[in-house]
């Protein structure tokens, strides 16, 4: 996400950092180089002007080229001000004093709102709450069904009558039946249109009136840049919107819809939709998005992944493997599997400081290389798993024919994996040769 304004916005930054002092005519210069990379990026033109005008303001407020690292300074005024762009600060979802707490989905068609709804459920139902899906949209064929079996997939509950044709009573009796079997949170997917048609808007505002939700939330599809920025405001003019869900901003490398939609209609982002797994939704945080727009990274997201994707008792018993030199190929497969599950490689790796710079510098990442491996592994026996140092040259050749890859792939595994365990063991004596010894001896 973002990889054309990050790139732009990298190389016009670098330039200032590279600089030992900067003239006013510099200062302007660069915002010039700035603004022209927003619009690249799909921005708002009126959004564009606005933010560089701020940066001005502020860049002559602190007479950045008076400073001793003037091109720094540029950096945070350019972070805060991109914080700013995107709200300022992160917007929880507000629960009922009284449980249930309803929450409606608007939208058109195409957005994703369906989709968003069973991820925004299994969401909460991961930080306790029990949600209830509810099925409103009654025209699009087979929407119902779309929705149990997202529903499914995520583990929640779905309530759509089959053959129902009232919207407003399908979304009353589900919150009758979630006050009754004690769900403490309705997600209702409202109906869709291809436009903001008058049709369309009536039915939302007479299912709003009737539910008077906590939370108004519209759905945008990031890809469609401006576009997502005209439906926002034709949506907001005509019923009460408290938020947006931004889906496909994995997809979307300018980012123009993200940087725009807060500006444009006075609502804030509370969740962005990073891929199409149901775990693909995360809280949306200004500071932490502003930070990986400028490539520094977002551990902050990466350490709420790992803890989201590994518990405290696998991380123990890993721990403790590693330090009696217990690591298996089956141990390595399992790591593997969870960073998988945290998302996509360079998603993840977008996260780690300093990797835009690297992949600017021709840094490449291949997922395909980690199936590779999972395909190898799983193609060895449990005792092979256990101890590698059994697997000849003919369990080699058959591991290579069971996972589609050449004797030299599985070689090259098995090296690198007693290279990776002969590191820890050399970590480990390190650390016990020192003062403190964090881990008790082994038995």
């Amino acid at each position: 996400m973002f990889e054309g304004l990050q790139a732009r916005l990298g190389e016009i930054l670098r330039k200032a950092t590279g600089r030992g002092m900067l003239r006013e005519e510099d200062v302007d210069a660069t915002l010039r180089e700035v603004r022209l990379a927003l619009l690249e990026a799909d921005v708002n033109f009126k959004v564009a002007r606005d933010f560089v005008g701020r940066l001005r303001d502020a860049a002559i407020g602190q007479q950045v080229w008076k400073h001793l690292s003037p091109g720094q300074q540029i950096v945070k005024i350019v972070h805060e001000e991109l914080t700013r762009l995107l709200g300022g600060s992160a917007r929880e979802l507000r629960m009922a004093p009284q449980a249930p707490t309803i929450i409606l989905l608007v939208g058109l068609n195409g957005a994703g709102k369906t989709t968003t709804a069973a991820k925004l459920a299994g969401f909460l139902r991961r930080r306790g709450r029990t949600p209830l899906l509810v099925a409103t949209d009654l025209q699009r064929p087979a929407a119902v069904k779309q929705l149990e079996v997202v529903g499914a997939q995520a583990g929640v509950a779905v309530h759509g009558p089959h053959g129902a044709t009232d919207p407003v009573a399908v979304a009353r009796a589900a919150v009758a039946r979630a006050e009754a079997e004690a769900f403490d949170v309705v997600i209702v997917d409202s109906a869709g249109r291809q436009h903001a048609d008058e049709a369309l808007m009536a039915e939302l505002t007479v299912m709003h009136q009737a539910l008077t939700p906590r939370e108004s939330l519209l759905v945008l599809d990031a890809m469609v840049g401006q576009d997502a920025v005209t439906m926002a405001e034709q949506f907001v003019a005509r019923m009460p919107i408290d938020g947006v869900i931004l889906t496909k901003l994995d997809g979307d490398a300018r980012g123009g819809a993200a940087l725009s939609v807060v500006a444009t209609i006075g609502r804030p982002i509370v969740f962005v939709g990073t891929g199409e797994r149901l775990e693909a939704l995360e809280a949306f945080h200004p500071d932490r998005m502003a930070s990986r727009i400028l490539g520094m990274g977002d551990v902050l997201t990466l350490i709420e992944r790992a803890e989201a994707t590994m518990s405290a008792d696998a991380a123990a018993e890993m721990e403790r493997k590693l330090r009696r030199h217990q690591f298996t190929l089956s141990d390595f497969l399992d790591q593997l599997q969870q960073v998988r599950q945290m998302g996509p490689l360079d998603q993840l790796l977008e996260m780690i400081p300093g990797f835009a710079k690297a992949r600017a510098g021709g840094l490449t990442v291949d997922e395909k290389q980690l199936r590779k491996i999972e395909a190898m592994i799983q193609s060895m026996t449990p005792q092979e798993r256990a101890a590698p140092a059994i697997i000849d040259g003919g369990r080699r050749r058959r591991i290579a024919r069971g996972s589609g890859v050449t004797v030299q792939d599985v070689n090259r595994l098995l090296k690198q994996f007693e290279e990776t365990r002969r590191l820890m063991r050399q970590m480990e004596e390190r650390v016990r040769g020192g003062k403190s010894l964090p881990f008790p001896p082994r038995p």
